[in-house]
């Protein structure tokens, strides 16, 4: 199955150590002041590029020259989502300036993220103090004058801000020797990988620092000038509990989440500076006494910014314009584009769009965005395996596909639910998939669910950004709204209608702390009811539709049914159109009245072809129905108790053989009042006149009158239907034949039906001079005297 492997995105990949300059073969393990390294055996030859016998550096120097060269290594080249996951970059070249502050909004812990990032837009005109990323720990004048030291700084950022691109530019700089040269030794630490250390339960900080960084030795941490790096709280499931024990000893042993707190404190290395980052959402874990400096990523928070990484993205001048220009004419996407991530995402989608459908409109939302995002993985996914297979036309998603990424949309769903963005192997095996595949490995998802190897041989995934975790969540969901509405049975009608019952204030006071508080804000209850009144109804069957109208109800909006009512009680002259959702309200009002119809015409109400199509179940509760749609009738309207006496389906109207059989199969299944049916002028043929007949001849079958006008049957349909009428004479008074071939030899099949003693027919209309014969005038005709 290749439904993710397009978006596994590895960051961290392993490299081979720097060979030894004199022999060419050991791993270099010395560095040298001139530069130079050497494995252990060639410590004491000459260096063969600037011909002097080496000096061996201090082991302090030495640990710092090792880190340097793994960081380098390890921080070097990042994946940015390249169309099969597999092809790095360098990060100085992929690398854009973020937009670091000092200080932090404090409004982003009260909204959603992204709502706070649009408020912080209308904001560039204040005096901000903009810092460098190489420039965390370096006090501002201000601070100088106090000197309190920078011991531990917290950076803050929206999902995708570029938090962890920080780090690794951080990293890489020092690494390189162009920044933070005053700092011994940087150990970057990761908390999704920290996660992992939870089953073996306690370890010393230096045992938790060797499980990342086996290569540091024990005396590594006792350098006066070394950075510890938290990136991620928010990915974190270790509990900050800053009442825990103190631990001051770096051998001494304690909980994974107590030695992060002891160093947050200080009583664990008090000399080390400490640096976290994290979603505001999770900041709120630390203490404030405990930090002495907050920043901010804003990723591409100036035009300049989003600018120069659009122009680094394509090399032609002219679609840097045009995908910048149409991105100014959506306020919402400019404002999004501060994000890095969505940034590509924007430059992804817009370059398939230009490149493939030109002169096609530019997605203008958020969802139509992502929505392309998704469609672009499954053509790669698609071009992939063409290499490998003779061409073929296939659905954009194949039923694996599809099941593959509901799956995945359940773990954004059920994992947002409780804040968690980092996934483990027991997630997803959770909701049901299997690491033992390719499906988690390869295909479609690569750019939308990403694996990376980390410590231990395990695995960590993640959905490259929290936004389109949010999207699949809203897929997942959504799917459920068109399985309930898709349904034959409404199953999940009941499911649908508490769904948006319970986003009511009112329900969550009376269920208390079960639901937990109260979120949804009264502007996203009006989207959901306004999304739900102008919801696309076209494949859903008439019983479905009518379960939003129910769900407009859960949600406390009388506003349809208040339209219906004064529809009902309006003269006929001045009824205004019905919409589609007033329809399905209006067949639910007539439907459920304890007043039947005595008709119910369908093409009389002031509505589109498909309003008339939701008035369909009103014919449960009328005593004559007609119907005037190139749809057949669902099949659960024949198979109730209902009063309809009479059901004329008019000309064209879809009702062929296979909706015969469907049609005989549902009168058959229950007691029905039905006494007059007509199907003229639709093409039953033989084989859809047999399946009629299969109803006409059984007991339950009490028809008075029936019409087959012109429905292209022969004498071999005339023999079906004269055979199943023998078998249940009595109740038939009129029955039309006319305009099928029947000929002589059709119409004579009905003579045992005719002859029979309990036939109650008293008109026939056939071929016979175009004319409905009186019962005593046919019979006259074929049955002489002998």
């Amino acid at each position: 199955m290749d439904v993710i492997s397009h978006c596994l995105v590895v960051l961290h990949r392993p490299a081979a150590l720097e060979h030894c300059c004199v022999c060419q073969s050991g791993p270099a393990l010395q560095r040298f002041i001139c530069g130079h390294s050497s494995c252990g055996d060639c410590t004491s030859t000459c260096c063969p590029q600037c011909g002097k016998k080496p000096r061996l550096i201090h082991p302090s120097q030495q640990v710092s020259l090792e880190q340097k060269q793994r960081l380098g290594i390890r921080c070097g080249s990042v994946s940015e989502g390249d169309e099969y996951g597999r092809c790095s970059s360098s990060l100085q070249k992929v690398y854009s300036e973020l937009y670091i502050t000092e200080g932090f909004s404090e409004g982003a812990r009260e909204q959603h993220e992204v709502s706070q990032m649009e408020a912080d837009s209308k904001k560039k005109s204040i005096q901000e103090t903009v810092i460098r990323c190489s420039d965390i720990f370096k006090p501002l004048p201000t601070e100088r004058l106090q000197g309190a030291p920078l011991r531990v700084v917290l950076t803050l950022g929206v999902a995708g801000a570029g938090k962890t691109f920080s780090v690794l530019k951080f990293c890489l700089d020092w690494a390189q020797g162009s920044e933070n040269q005053e700092l011994q030794l940087v150990v970057p630490l990761s908390f999704r990988e920290m996660n992992l250390l939870t089953a073996r339960g306690r370890y010393s900080l230096m045992e938790l620092i060797q499980a990342f960084h086996p290569e540091l030795p024990p005396q590594a941490l006792s350098h006066s000038k070394v950075l510890i790096i938290c990136d991620g709280l928010d990915e974190s499931r270790l509990p900050l509990d800053f009442s825990c024990e103190v631990v001051s000893e770096v051998t001494q042993g304690s909980e994974v989440s107590a030695l992060l707190v002891n160093l947050i404190r200080g009583d664990l290395l008090p000399h080390a500076q400490i640096w976290i980052t994290s979603r505001p959402a999770a900041a709120g874990q630390i203490p404030a006494q405990s930090v002495h400096r907050v920043t901010e990523v804003r990723g591409f928070f100036t035009d300049d910014q989003k600018e120069q990484f659009f122009k680094k993205k394509f090399t032609d001048e002219e679609t840097v314009n045009t995908v910048l220009s149409h991105l100014r004419t959506s306020r919402s996407l400019y404002n999004m584009c501060q994000i890095p991530l969505f940034s590509w995402v924007t430059a992804t989608v817009l370059e398939h769009l230009l490149k493939t459908c030109p002169g096609k409109a530019l997605p203008q939302t958020l969802t139509e965005l992502y929505a392309n995002f998704m469609m672009i993985q499954t053509k790669r996914k698609t071009k992939y395996h063409r290499r490998f297979k003779r061409k073929r036309r296939s659905p954009m998603f194949t039923k694996n596909d599809c099941e593959l990424l509901l799956k995945l949309g359940r773990l954004a769903f059920e994992h947002l639910q409780k804040g968690n963005i980092m996934f483990y192997r027991e997630d997803l095996e959770q909701v049901g998939l299997d690491l033992s595949e390719a499906s988690v490995d390869s295909g479609l998802c690569t750019e939308i669910f990403k694996r990376e190897r980390v410590v231990f041989d395990q695995k960590v995934y993640c959905f490259v950004h929290l936004s389109i975790q949010e999207f699949m969540a809203a897929v997942y969901i959504h799917h459920f709204m068109e399985v309930s509405l898709g349904s034959k049975t409404g199953h999940l009608d009941l499911f649908v209608r508490f769904l948006h019952g319970l986003s009511l204030e009112t329900n969550h006071r009376v269920l208390g702390t079960l639901l937990g508080p109260h979120k949804t804000s009264e502007e996203t209850i009006l989207k959901v009811v306004n999304n739900l009144k102008e919801m696309n109804l076209k494949n859903i069957s008439p019983d479905r539709s009518i379960n939003i109208f129910h769900c407009l109800m859960e949600m406390n909006d009388r506003s349809v049914q208040q339209q219906i009512q004064d529809f009902l009680r309006a003269e006929t002259s001045e009824r205004k159109v019905l919409s589609e959702i007033q329809c399905s309200a209006l067949a639910y009002m007539l439907q459920m009245s304890e007043q039947v119809l005595d008709e119910l015409d369908l093409i009389k109400y002031n509505t589109t072809r498909e309003g008339r199509w939701r008035l369909i179940p009103a014919v449960r509760n009328c005593r004559k129905a007609l119907y005037r749609y190139q749809k057949p009738i669902p099949l659960n309207y024949y198979r109730q108790k209902c009063p309809v006496l009479s059901l004329q389906i008019l000309p064209h109207c879809g009702v062929a053989e296979a909706g015969c059989s469907a049609l005989a199969s549902a009168l058959r299944s229950s007691p029905c009042a039905l006494t007059v049916l007509d199907l003229s002028h639709n093409e039953l043929r033989d084989g859809g006149l047999e399946q009629v007949c299969g109803f006409l001849q059984s007991p339950p079958c009490v028809l008075q009158t029936l019409g087959l006008n012109s429905c292209s049957f022969s004498e071999d349909g005339c023999r079906a239907l004269g055979s199943a009428l023998e078998k249940n004479p009595s109740h038939l008074r009129e029955l039309d034949v006319s305009g099928n071939e029947l000929k002589d030899a059709g119409i004579k099949h009905l003579c045992g039906f005719l002859q029979s003693p309990e036939c109650r027919l008293e008109l026939l209309g056939s071929e016979l001079g175009h004319t409905r014969l009186h019962i005593r005038s046919f019979i006259s005709i074929f049955f002489q005297p002998l």
